[in-house]
């Protein structure tokens, strides 16, 4: 069954609504100057609150090590994902697990076509130090506006290589199914997608989206 990240969290009752709708894991942005950028003084209460078997996930973008793994220890983190231009030597000497995002460009057409370009090569060395990739857009990080998925045929591509692949962008209630059956990867990730405003989700969408995408076959 496909795991679903609930991204962005940014208080308890998001955090408690996510996991009793049947979120593996939950991520927690540490990126300043985003819109839902969050503290470790506002992150640590929210992990301690939370019923064990939940991963949380911070997500970084070319913070020094020291800072990382500090404010991991603090709030409790189980894993970490990166979202920076880090090289895959970078991803080296952590506790926890690490997941490498990597950008892709908008897809060249129908969604779930086949893709313009193979990637295999240009991920291969992070294959070695990350315990999963997470596909995402190249696009800015959203304010709360749609984002456009990107192509669904490279995450497949690269799932039945056996890559441990997490599928993000533009994905919704309405769309993951789709993207689930389409890909048939590892998980999948969705932030604004279930939101009612940026930094707040809305409980019915989160519960729709997790369904969805853990009923898709």
């Amino acid at each position: 069954m496909t795991r679903v990240k609930i991204c962005g969290i940014t208080n308890l009752e998001d955090a408690m609504t996510a996991v009793e709708a049947g979120a593996d894991a939950l991520g927690f942005i540490f990126v300043e100057n985003t819109p839902r950028f969050v503290t470790p003084e506002k992150v640590a209460p929210i992990v301690r609150a939370l019923p064990p078997f939940v991963t949380t996930v911070g997500i970084f973008w070319d913070h020094p090590m020291g800072h990382i793994k500090a404010v991991q220890e603090e709030c409790g983190l189980s894993a970490l994902q990166f979202h920076g231009d880090e090289k895959p030597e970078d991803l080296e000497g952590y506790p926890v697990p690490v997941i490498k995002t990597i950008k892709l460009p908008a897809p060249s057409g129908e969604l779930g076509g086949m893709a313009p370009w193979t990637p295999t090569v240009k991920f291969l060395a992070y294959r070695k130090h990350a315990s999963a990739l997470l596909l995402d857009s190249a696009a800015r990080w959203s304010e709360g506006e749609a984002r456009q998925p990107i192509e669904w045929s490279i995450a497949r591509d690269l799932a039945n290589e056996r890559w441990r692949i997490i599928l993000s962008a533009g994905l919704t209630p309405e769309n993951v199914a789709r993207a689930v059956a389409t890909a048939h990867p590892y998980g999948v990730d969705v932030n604004s997608g279930v939101e009612a405003q940026p930094g707040r989700k809305d409980p019915d969408m989160v519960w729709r989206f997790v369904a969805e995408a853990k009923g898709a076959r």
